[in-house]
């Protein structure tokens, strides 16, 4: 019985200790994180302004506002599709290069730090130096073309081409990380479950089909997740690569972080931006929950 009590008592100091010890990350994480979206959500149903100080409450009047704002839809329409595209081209891309670099080499260190250094490059010198190899008159790419007759093409001009080429260059740059997280999860799969898949009788795809994905679905699960996140919150490269005379007219890759910097510094209208936060903010919500959901039904 004392034995017992003992290991009850052992058990909720070490319990304690943990809580205790999480208090200050927990304290931080709150004035940080879930403050600033706590006051999002009360700013979303006022008129707030960086102009006045005084700010009426106003209801869902921001967000019936949005419905009918077409800037709003434009923005949201360009950054889903950015969003799939990117996310789809650099998760199947990962995957791939992940599995043609599984073997270890002499040169695997070398192909690896070539992979990842666009991921630790800032975004605002990648953006300038894409936005060079994509000008009409002297870029990189426009120049191999001419060796083959085409004509100058302007990629950042042109509506229906603008937006690719901003998903090409944020794929180039996700690869590589994507590339090193599945290089991860393939390197720790044991090789005795390969050994009784081959001794089945299974080769080739079915390898890959029943052994290699069904245990890299957590990290698969992962991957995604982050790359969606990453991918809504797009705002670098859009705001660097279309502005100036180069960018394309209009609004044409307006996306929602954009249009929300926009709406509140530029006209100051805080409760109309922190509306369109909050929208951004339950579409990456409602996605990450389908995302675990469809992982968690294929389990």
């Amino acid at each position: 019985m004392r034995q017992g009590v003992s290991k009850w008592s052992l058990e909720r100091k070490r319990r304690t200790f943990c809580y205790l010890s999480l208090l200050p990350v927990f304290g931080i994480f709150t004035i940080i994180r879930i403050i600033p979206i706590a006051r999002t959500f009360i700013l979303s149903l006022t008129d707030a302004s960086l102009i006045s100080l005084k700010s009426n409450f106003i209801g869902f009047e921001n967000y019936k506002n949005l419905i009918t704002d077409d800037l709003f839809h434009q923005a949201l329409v360009n950054t889903t599709l950015f969003a799939f595209s990117t996310v789809c081209l650099s998760v199947v891309l990962g995957l791939l290069l992940s599995l043609l670099m599984k073997r270890k080499t002499t040169l695997s260190p070398l192909y690896e730090t070539i992979y990842f250094l666009p991921v630790i490059t800032p975004m605002v010198p990648v953006a300038i130096i894409w936005k060079w190899i994509y000008d009409p008159s002297y870029g990189l790419i426009n120049y191999m073309l001419s060796w083959f007759g085409v004509k100058p093409i302007g990629w950042l001009v042109y509506p229906n081409i603008a937006l690719w080429a901003i998903v090409i260059l944020s794929v180039w740059k996700v690869v590589g990380y994507n590339m090193m997280i599945f290089l991860v999860g393939l390197r720790n799969i044991p090789s005795m479950y390969y050994e009784a898949a081959l001794i089945d009788g299974a080769i080739g795809a079915n390898l890959f089909r029943y052994i290699t994905l069904p245990l890299l679905k957590p990290i698969l699960l992962f991957i995604t997740v982050v790359t969606t996140i990453n991918s809504y919150n797009v705002f670098t490269q859009v705001y660097v690569m279309t502005t100036g005379l180069q960018g394309a007219p209009g609004n044409t890759v307006r996306v929602l972080v954009y249009d929300i910097w926009e709406n509140a510094f530029r006209y100051s209208r805080m409760g109309y931006a922190s509306a369109e936060a909050v929208i951004l903010f339950s579409i990456i919500l409602l996605l990450t929950l389908v995302q675990f959901k469809i992982v968690k039904s294929e389990s």
